[in-house]
C-alpha cells in the first residue's frame, strides 16, 4: 500500500497516525494536489489527499473512508468500536473534529486571498465555526482521560489532528489557553511517536 499526501494536510496526519497505531506498513509518498505535475488528481477526481493506494492499484479517498478501511483490515488495536452507540459516539467526535478542519482550512485559505478579494465576513463565519466546535470538542471531553472509553479511539486522533492544525494555521485563536482540558489531552497524546512524529510541517 501507498499513502499520497502532504506534510501540511492534518487529514493526511490522520491516516498517518492510523497507520502508526494499528502498526501498519505503508508507504508514504509525499504528495500535493497544489504542486505542479502531481499526481493526486490521477488517483481522486476530487483533487484532495489523502489517497490511500492498495496493491491491487485500486485507490480509497477521504480520512474518513481510509480510517474506517485500515481499523477494519488490521483487527489489532482498535480504533473504532465495531457497532452501536459506542461506534456512533466516535464517529460524531470524528465529525466534529473534521468539521473544525474544514472551516479551518477554508479561513487560512480566505486569509491568504489578496486583500481586495478577501471576504472579512466569510473569514470571520469560518473563525466562528472553529471556536464553536472547539467549545463543543471540550465540552464532550470534560475531565475524562480519553473522549471515548478507557483508551485511545479514533476520537482522540482526529481531534489532535484538528487541534494541532489550529495551532499551525490559526495560532492566534489561543485554543489552549481557553481549553485546558484540550491543552492537556494534547500534550499527553504528543508522547505518542505517531503524534510527535506527525506534527505539521511547511
Amino acid at each position: 500500500m501507498k499513502l499520497i499526501g502532504s506534510l501540511t494536510s492534518p487529514y493526511v496526519r490522520k491516516i498517518r497516525i492510523v497507520l502508526a497505531e494499528k502498526k501498519i506498513e505503508c508507504e508514504f509518498v509525499v504528495d500535493s494536489p497544489w504542486a505542479e505535475g502531481n499526481q493526486v488528481s490521477r488517483l481522486n477526481p476530487l483533487g484532495k489527499v489523502p489517497v490511500l493506494v492498495l496493491d491491487d492499484a485500486s485507490t480509497v479517498y477521504d480520512s474518513r473512508v481510509i480510517a474506517e478501511y485500515l481499523d477494519a483490515v488490521a483487527p489489532n488495536n482498535r480504533l473504532i468500536p465495531a457497532s452501536g452507540r459506542e461506534r456512533i459516539s466516535v464517529k460524531r467526535l470524528e465529525a466534529l473534529a473534521d468539521g473544525i478542519l474544514d472551516a479551518a482550512v477554508a479561513a487560512f485559505l480566505e486569509s491568504r486571498r489578496p486583500a481586495g478579494e478577501r471576504s472579512q465576513s466569510w473569514l470571520d463565519r469560518q473563525r466562528r465555526k472553529v471556536a464553536d466546535g472547539l467549545l463543543a470538542m471540550s465540552q464532550d471531553l470534560g475531565e475524562q482521560p480519553w473522549f471515548h472509553g478507557s483508551g485511545i479511539s479514533l476520537a482522540d486522533v482526529a481531534a489532535a489532528c484538528a487541534l494541532g492544525y489550529v495551532s499551525f494555521r490559526l495560532g492566534d485563536m489561543r485554543w489552549e489557553q481557553q481549553h485546558p482540558n484540550l491543552r492537556a489531552h494534547y500534550d499527553k497524546l504528543m508522547q505518542r511517536p505517531a503524534f510527535a512524529e506527525t506534527v505539521p510541517v511547511e
